[in-house]
């Protein structure tokens, strides 16, 4: 009995993948559709991006699948871009200046009036290492004023330079309202920028604003400002590169004026279609595979192109329709098979904004998160060296085994696979990591081409696609039919990705999107800093020291200022609570 049942299951194994093998053209039918030019990269909240999560659910509705929802989708809804409202004015004693011509709002404004004094207060550092001080605003009073402050920094290098981690605009900002001012006005020199050009009024990630006006000002409107100082922009810029030490002042002028920009929000989506499992007991549980859709539509400054002067179709063939694409044609394997455990199929929207799809899910589950016991993520798998033929499979050492597993299986492919065990990243696995969710991230690597207009279809290597698929559903496979569930382990610190900047971490894994207020916690690293203090997942850190934190950007100015062994009182909000916990570094 037992021969003739082996017999039997060995023949409709066969029968299956018959049926539906991954095949390349079906992938390339798929990449190609994805990363057509008619989809117009696939900027959330676009028809484009709307036509690529359709395009999804309809194949998940051809392989037989189950939607999640009624509609199959889990409808988001995401900041998209900001844009100029109606009351922006600027007006210096009797000469009014007209929006987008001598001036625009930078987009982290405050919508806010002001009419005060003005301070120059340089490139507006406030920096004190061992190997570099400057502070532009000591010794000057600009409490309520405006703060003129130039662009860059002394150095203006492409390859960053002494000065780069504190030219960012927020961060200068952010000096200028901690010494009391009211308002910014940047500008650029004629070294930063000879032509002069107002900047793009562009969303940077974050909802949260700089809580007072901020503006960019041409150099003639700066130049009229300083009339009564006897100098200019250009001898301004010029004496602090080459002084490089401060040379602020006050200058005998009024400036009134208000900014006003509306963050413009889009509808998106994630698509989630379920597999059931067959068995009794199991098909409560689940195996998660899925890819981002997204991409960065036609580029341009602030949607994270590598080629930010370039506005162009930004087809995202590799990032991510390899994935997408690789996700469809595993479904529809599955789709003609029998598994224990329940597959939920996702294609995630959002993910080049911050892993938004992702997050909304965990954050909004239609499943119960503790049932999921792996998730597969599929991003930018369509470029598989022909020579060494490299996978990188990251996320091996989050559950107790795996590593150990995925040697041993890998084996069995054409295939030379690197293995990784963090389970923290730039893609939508991390997302679930964070739940204490097994992950595997599968990654054929970066190129030239990525994140720019040149990611098209005619470059992916489809038989390489092809292999990584094959891989994958023989892991997912055997994670669908296993009896018993995977044990989490925590692989690679859950900290800041970007400690490495610092002199000390904070042991956290920061909310990067959150508009609370302050800097939500994704997560506390085991035994950090944060963890000794009590610290807890969702809590939101508002104040560090004597200072507030408003968002990630204040967050990453405080953190610069600790030194190891400094003791600090971090203030959190934890639901209705307000706590004071102390911080050793």
């Amino acid at each position: 009995m037992f021969k003739k049942l082996f017999i039997f299951l060995l023949v409709f194994g066969s029968y299956v993948l018959a049926q539906n093998p991954v095949t390349v053209d079906q992938l390339s039918k798929h990449v190609h559709f994805l990363a057509s030019d008619k989809l117009e990269g696939r900027l959330p909240g676009t028809e484009g991006g709307m036509a690529a999560a359709n395009y999804v659910e309809s194949q998940f509705k051809a392989y037989g699948l189950q939607p999640l929802t009624d509609s199959g989708f889990q409808d988001f809804k995401v900041v998209s871009k900001v844009e100029l409202a109606t009351k922006n004015t600027m007006k210096v004693g009797e000469q009014i200046y007209t929006v987008e011509e001598d001036f625009i709002p930078v987009g982290f404004t405050d919508n806010k009036s002001l009419e005060a004094g003005v301070v120059f207060a340089g490139y507006g550092f406030v920096i004190d290492t061992d190997s570099l001080k400057w502070d532009d605003f000591s010794g000057i009073d600009v409490d309520g004023k405006w703060v003129i402050i130039l662009r860059g920094d002394p150095e203006n290098s492409p390859h960053g330079g002494a000065y780069y981690e504190h030219s960012a605009l927020r961060k200068k900002a952010l000096n200028a309202t901690d010494n009391g001012a009211l308002g910014v006005l940047f500008v650029s020199g004629p070294e930063y920028d000879d032509e002069d050009e107002l900047m793009r009024l562009a969303f940077d990630q974050s909802k949260s604003n700089a809580g007072v006006p901020v503006i960019n000002i041409k150099r003639s409107v700066a130049d009229f400002i300083l009339a009564g100082k006897g100098t200019t922009i250009a001898e301004l810029e010029k004496k602090l590169n080459s002084d490089k030490k401060a040379n602020s002042f006050e200058i005998p002028v009024t400036v009134s004026a208000s900014a006003e920009v509306n963050l413009v929000k889009v509808q998106t989506r994630n698509v989630l279609a379920v597999l059931p499992g067959s068995d009794e007991t199991l098909k409560d549980q689940y195996i998660v595979v899925g890819a981002h859709y997204d991409h960065l539509g036609y580029g341009g400054r602030g949607s994270g192109s590598r080629t930010p002067d370039t506005v162009a179709i930004h087809n995202g063939a590799d990032d991510n329709a390899s994935g997408v694409s690789s996700m469809l044609e595993i479904a529809e394997y599955f789709s003609a098979m029998k598994t224990k455990r329940s597959i939920l199929f996702m294609a995630f929207g959002a993910e080049e904004m911050g892993l938004l799809g992702s997050k909304y899910f965990v954050n909004n589950p239609l499943i119960d998160l503790k049932k999921i016991d792996i998730m597969y993520n599929l991003d930018m798998v369509g470029r598989l060296d022909s020579v060494d033929k490299g996978l990188t499979l990251g996320g091996t050492g989050t559950a107790e085994g795996l590593e150990d597993f995925i040697k041993k299986e890998s084996e069995k492919f054409d295939l030379k696979v690197k293995t990784s065990p963090e389970g923290t990243g730039p893609s939508d696995h991390a997302t679930f990591y964070l739940e204490n969710i097994p992950v595997l991230f599968f990654f054929t690597g970066t190129h030239d081409d990525y994140h720019t207009y040149r990611d098209d279809s005619d470059k992916i290597n489809y038989e390489g696609m092809k292999k990584v698929a094959d891989f994958a559903i023989d892991l997912i496979n055997y994670h669908a039919n296993n009896e018993e569930m995977l044990t989490f382990t925590e692989a690679g610190s859950k900290e800041e990705r970007r400690s490495m900047r610092f002199k000390v971490t904070l042991g956290i894994i920061p909310d990067y999107a959150s508009d609370s207020g302050g800097l939500r916690l994704d997560g506390v690293n085991k035994d950090g800093p944060a963890d000794k203090a009590g610290m807890q997942k969702g809590d939101i850190v508002v104040k560090m020291g004597d200072k507030p934190v408003s968002n990630i950007y204040d967050y990453m100015a405080r953190l610069g200022e600790f030194k190891k062994g400094e003791q600090v009182v971090v203030e959190v909000l934890r639901g209705d609570e307000k706590l004071e916990l102390n911080v050793t570094f």
